[in-house]
């Protein structure tokens, strides 16, 4: 791959912020925001996982789908969004594929409002609180990145940032930063019912602990591969539609990495715009130094291909 031309410090804003209570009303305020990153000079904007609407994956109910219906709509509304601000724009929609058939899906506008491209998240959770494999078909798109006039980026999705496999493929593919919009938070314990689980998962140490592990394994993409990682994720509380949990708190936390895991910028638990300044070319220096990729055993990895390596004709 040839070396990066021309400037590559991209000014670029991760939007992190609640949900306010209905998806006009959120549209609203991301729109402020995002006129705000625009006026302070951002050319890369990223906002999180399913910005337009709450969290609804806390429960399942057929009734969210609903939502999903509305994507190609979705699609040209935030197109001439990115076209109005001028910036390249990164979403997170519920796209509605055919009957039955619904993704999480982020679209990334290019400046003047066209669809630089799209992924459909590929690792889907199913825990509590976290029901997404009742809405979510995972995504066959595959780790690809998408180029954009900032530079190419490596999109993933939320659960994605736990898996090393993502990462090192999209970096294999030429990407020069990860970029994760997220949802992902302390599940709150239930206040009609005593839940003795809850509560002991739910200390502050338990909580620490779980938020470090959500760093670290992010700034290890960004170690390993030698590239910036930027993840934005929502704050505030949000209930459980069933009223059986006791709803999410958003953590917050947005932040970006540098291509030697270094912190570049991070946000707290409240609702902001983080600006940074990128720099895409830095990792290319990086890797001159810790030349991982170079030293990989690829002829050695077929196990990789299966579920376990304790017996290769099993996936």
């Amino acid at each position: 791959m040839n070396a990066r031309k021309g400037p590559s410090t991209i000014h670029t804003a991760l939007i992190q912020q609640r949900y306010y209570g209905s998806k006009k009303s959120t549209i609203e305020a991301t729109l402020r925001h995002i006129a705000e990153a625009a006026r302070q000079g951002a050319r890369l904007v990223i906002l999180q996982e399913l910005h337009q609407s709450e969290y609804f994956c806390q429960c399942e109910d057929p009734a969210f789908f609903d939502y999903a219906a509305d994507f190609e709509a979705d699609v040209a509304f935030w197109g001439d969004v990115a076209a109005r601000y001028g910036v390249v724009l990164v979403t997170s929609l519920f796209e509605e594929r055919a009957p039955g058939l619904y993704h999480n899906t982020a679209v990334v506008f290019e400046h003047d409002g066209s669809v630089a491209g799209r992924y459909r998240k590929m690792h889907i959770p199913d825990d509590p609180g976290f029901y997404e494999k009742f809405y979510f078909t995972p995504g066959d798109l595959g780790f690809e990145p998408i180029d954009t006039s900032v530079g190419r980026l490596g999109v993933l999705v939320c659960w994605d940032q736990w898996y090393p496999e993502a990462a090192r493929i999209m970096t294999l593919k030429g990407a020069e930063v990860l970029i994760y919009p997220t949802a992902i938070g302390y599940l709150e314990c239930p206040k009609h019912r005593r839940d003795e689980l809850c509560e002991k998962e739910n200390t502050p140490e338990q909580r620490s602990k779980m938020l470090e592990a959500w760093l670290a394994v992010q700034r290890g993409h960004a170690v390993a591969n030698g590239l910036p990682v930027l993840t934005a994720n929502r704050v505030g509380t949000e209930r459980d539609p069933s009223g059986m949990l006791g709803g999410i708190r958003f953590w917050g936390h947005s932040f970006a990495f540098g291509p030697q895991g270094e912190t570049l910028a991070m946000a707290s638990d409240e609702e902001e715009i983080l600006f940074v300044d990128l720099d895409l070319g830095a990792g290319a220096e990086v890797r001159k130094i810790w030349p991982f990729l170079r030293d990989r055993r690829i002829e050695s990895y077929d196990c990789l291909l299966h579920r376990f390596c304790d017996d290769s004709k099993r996936i």
